[in-house]
């Protein structure tokens, strides 16, 4: 039965397969924008953070324990993953859907594209192997000239509701940041899949909690069949199957390349959204993203290492 291995990280890397993950989580985590849409006319943010956790833990149990893994055993164990899920599941997850409400899930996923600008600076600064270099100080010179893009003009008109809406949107990715680099240095020597399960798993002692004491669900109408069709998609696709993923490649290819699937993540909700809801994003929005996109690609620097070569 797989355990635990020891503490010590092996080398990042970031090839074909990691790159094919990326690919893969960026559709599967993008349409939870579209089911957070779907959702949120019928549903408060607490309780569809809460009811997600139900089919995303139980899929991940059922797949993690098939293939031998174990769960932790012990309390120390499970208080660090209950905390991990409230910083990396949870209070993430209720920003995007607060935030979503009040604007749309294109716009939700491009201001989630800014977080490896949060992330190679932490991980600079909290990480043996993932330090700061030239291209990773033009993209956050960069990517902050996109946020501004995409912000500046809500301070600037006092578009109160969309400030805190895209504050709160903004707010979700550092902490996906911060919990990313957690995972690494204090989880690293669990098997991927057990750290997503146990993420999802932690969630639900968090999210449910807060539901019932603050949503009380047994209140509300009854969700229709589309909501629920929605929730079991966010849960199975959106978180599951999403974090198996991105679990996988933050082993693989450390924090800060485990973010830049948000560099394509944005391309899922807005077609969605645009297909199904009728969400349009506006110029300046577009612009902020296409600024954001160059900043994640100057981040990257395989494109301009290609460059320097073929020269």
């Amino acid at each position: 039965m797989p355990e635990p291995k020891g503490s010590a990280n092996p080398p990042l890397r970031l090839g074909a397969v990691e790159w094919g993950l990326i690919a893969l989580q960026s559709m599967l985590w993008g349409s939870s924008y579209f089911f957070i849409a779907v959702a949120q006319p019928e549903m408060p943010a607490l309780t569809i953070t809460a009811l997600r956790t139900i089919p995303a833990s139980a899929a991940l149990i059922l797949i993690v324990l098939s293939l031998g893994y174990r769960m932790p055993a012990t309390l120390a164990e499970w208080r660090l993953f209950i905390f991990f899920a409230a910083f990396n599941s949870v209070v993430p997850f209720i920003l995007i859907v607060w935030g979503q409400a009040r604007t749309t899930g294109g716009m939700a996923a491009i201001l989630n594209a800014s977080a490896p600008l949060f992330g190679i600076f932490l991980a600079h600064l909290l990480t043996q192997d993932e330090k700061l270099s030239w291209n990773k100080l033009a993209g956050i010179l960069v990517g902050i000239a996109g946020v501004g893009i995409l912000v500046g003009y809500d301070f600037a008109v006092g578009s109160g509701a969309d400030v805190l809406a895209r504050l709160a949107l903004l707010a979700a990715p550092l902490l996906y940041v911060c919990a990313n680099i957690f995972a690494r240095t204090k989880l690293g020597h669990y098997p991927p899949f057990v750290v997503a399960m146990m993420q999802m798993v932690g969630a639900v002692f968090v999210a449910f909690p807060l539901a019932l004491a603050i949503d009380q669900p047994w209140t509300l109408p009854m969700p229709s069949l589309k909501v629920a069709g929605a929730i079991v998609g966010m849960g199975l696709f959106g978180s599951a199957l999403a974090s198996l993923c991105h679990f996988t490649v933050l082993q693989r290819a450390g924090a800060t390349n485990a973010l830049l699937v948000t560099l394509i993540m944005p391309l899922t909700p807005i077609l969605l959204g645009g297909l199904f809801l009728g969400d349009r994003l506006a110029l300046r929005d577009m612009i902020g993203a296409l600024v954001i996109a160059a900043a994640l690609v100057l981040i990257d620097g395989r494109l301009f290492s290609r460059g320097t070569k073929a020269g």
